[in-house]
């Protein structure tokens, strides 16, 4: 008993910061879904109305097919660019570590750093890219200014952003898979690609998954990118969940209804991952 009373005595702390700044904020954000709140006057239970609200605004379901359709692409982008790098840089006999480096760069910059970055890259008149494009005669584009390309702009974004961590924990996972294997691959005469699909994602399955499973919950709460470089536009194609719910919050002083919506997108959320982690489960078993 004495060394138990030690052991939670020294995570004390830790629990105490977790409560206060994790566990009460979102209790705090469940209760103040069902209120109608402005942190000036004293809130009102308005039972369902901020819900109802929501589902009343044409932006809900604008966000969330904008939400989706940002997740699809990230993971057709965002997804197999890490792994396919990570492959690459496994078969490397030099400069590893310069590579490797080279690769994960971009993680080390500020999210905001990398939008404005990026922003000024896409810019129609003296950016970069059309700046690229003029040089070699080719047509430009309005990147992110044109509703059909903004939101494919902003996947690249991401994609270059966010590549580095991914692309080393598979290379971790790569480096783990015995040498034997992809010899008697070689040995019945097995190319590249078959080796890969027979031997390399076979061996680093569970990484995928969990990988898979942590991109669609990252992807799906996007914020930063086109909050800084579209603010939602053009014509609302960039407007995102959480930047609905930050336009509830911050533009509307509504924080009730902003709350509505990030328990609706922690409930999909959850769902998702429940119903992910069963199915591969099964799958595994």
């Amino acid at each position: 008993m004495r060394r138990h009373v030690t052991a939670y005595g020294f995570l004390s702390a830790a629990l105490v910061v977790f409560a206060v700044f994790s566990w009460y904020p979102i209790v705090r954000g469940v209760v103040l879904s069902f209120q109608q709140v402005n942190f000036v006057t004293s809130p009102d239970w308005v039972a369902w109305e901020n819900f109802e609200r929501l589902f009343a605004d044409p932006l809900f379901a604008v966000a969330w097919r904008n939400t989706f359709y940002f997740t699809v692409l990230a993971l057709i982008l965002g997804f197999g660019v890490p792994f396919l790098t990570a492959v690459v840089l496994n078969e490397l006999r030099h400069a590893k570590g310069y590579f490797r480096l080279l690769v994960y760069l971009p993680v080390m910059l500020p999210p905001v750093v990398t939008a404005l970055l990026w922003k000024w890259f896409y810019d129609p008149g003296p950016g970069l890219f059309n700046s690229v494009l003029r040089g070699l005669g080719l047509p430009t584009s309005q990147w992110l200014d044109s509703s059909s390309t903004s939101m494919v702009s902003l996947v690249l974004v991401i994609t270059w952003a966010n590549m580095g961590s991914a692309t080393l924990i598979y290379l971790a996972a790569l480096q783990t898979i015995p040498g034997e294997l992809y010899e008697a691959a070689d040995l019945d005469g097995a190319g590249i690609l078959k080796k890969i699909w027979h031997v390399t994602i076979p061996q680093t399955k569970f990484v995928i998954l969990m990988l898979l499973l942590l991109q669609v919950v990252a992807t799906m709460q996007i914020f930063t990118e086109p909050f800084v470089m579209t603010g939602g536009g053009p014509e609302e194609s960039t407007v995102t969940v959480l930047l609905l719910l930050y336009r509830y919050a911050f533009y509307y002083n509504d924080f009730g209804t902003a709350s509505a919506l990030s328990l609706i997108l922690f409930a999909v959320l959850g769902v998702f991952s429940f119903l992910y982690l069963k199915i591969t489960r099964k799958a595994d078993s």
